[in-house]
């Protein structure tokens, strides 16, 4: 023999998980707006080219005929942007190819320089050739100057050290950055926070 109180007690109680389920199926379904200004896709593809790479800071040298994806925008920058930092040698003979972008001179590694992508360089309107950057990680924080451009759009040639194009989102810093920040050069990339002084 049944109980009509636990019986109803039962039905209810039936009822409410359906009500909550149904809830949470249609909140599921309905399409959630992407963020506005917050993105950057793919603008193209380069095809690699080999060439003599200087495979000094552990450069990753181009692949012939590997497709390499192009951009022509970065995030958007705030008071903390998100950034992926590299290691390179601003020095002649070093593994950035040719004299800086913003004043076609070499740099020691011993100076606190960076290359933006392409995008933050010079794409979002802003102009920060040989203007200071705050870099924040690994619980410190450096100025650095940018002096050159990370090349988001071309490489895969002798002017790009035979580099394939930079992510959008790179922070490509000296030694001595590396050195200020406190950080091994042996793990090759590290995420980082960085902002317009």
């Amino acid at each position: 023999m049944t109980n009509p109180k636990l019986l109803a007690v039962l039905v209810l109680l039936q009822v409410i998980t359906l009500h909550i389920h149904g809830v949470a199926s249609s909140t599921a379904n309905k399409r959630v707006p992407k963020p506005s200004g917050g993105r950057c896709h793919i603008s193209g593809f380069l095809y690699g080219k080999a060439g003599k790479c200087n495979k000094e800071n552990g450069s990753d040298c181009c692949i012939p005929r590997h497709r390499y994806p192009q951009f022509r925008c970065s995030p958007p920058v705030s008071s903390k942007t998100v950034a992926t930092l590299t290691l390179n040698s601003f020095a002649r003979g070093g593994d950035g190819g040719g004299p800086s972008f913003c004043d076609d001179r070499y740099h020691k590694d011993s100076e606190l320089v960076v290359a933006l992508s392409t995008g933050w360089l010079r794409l979002d309107g802003t102009r920060r050739c040989n203007k200071m950057i705050r870099i924040s990680g690994n619980r410190r924080s450096v100025l650095a100057k940018v002096v050159d451009e990370c090349d988001s759009v071309h490489g895969c040639d002798k002017e790009h050290n035979f580099e394939p194009p930079c992510a959008n989102n790179i922070v490509d810093g000296s030694p001595a950055v590396w050195k200020a920040l406190g950080l091994n050069k042996n793990i090759g990339e590290f995420k980082i926070t960085w902002s317009d002084v």
